[in-house]
């Protein structure tokens, strides 16, 4: 037996079905907000909503924290967990690796360069 599942995209403002429509993510005072727009209201909310983005700060999700920065900066797991191996350290094959491990490899790496 065969199925066929087809998914049909109705644009929440006007109801019509297309197959450009995407689902739009926004908040206003406090409140996050879905809408499924087809192209061209997407591009008439945009729009409208264009000055006030430009004019606003970002924040939430969309801004890498400073943990994050930090994390992209240093070096991956795979390389502290073998340097690690080598030092004599007892690490897991996966998972976090250990905040004192790390800040050896860190403090090690430091004197080098």
């Amino acid at each position: 037996m065969a199925k066929q599942v087809r998914t049909i995209y109705i644009d929440d403002l006007t109801g019509d079905q297309s197959d450009d429509v995407k689902t739009v993510r926004f908040g206003i005072d406090g409140r996050e907000y879905e809408i499924d727009l087809n192209a061209e209201n997407h591009d008439k909310l945009t729009n409208l909503l264009n000055p006030y983005i430009l004019a606003a700060r970002r924040r939430g999700r969309s801004a890498p924290t400073a943990r994050k920065a930090a994390a992209s900066t240093s070096a991956d797991s795979a390389t502290v967990r073998e340097w690690a191996k080598q030092q004599g350290f007892e690490v897991s094959e996966r998972g976090r690796v250990p905040a004192n491990v790390r800040a050896s490899y860190e403090k090690a790496h430091a004197k080098k360069n």
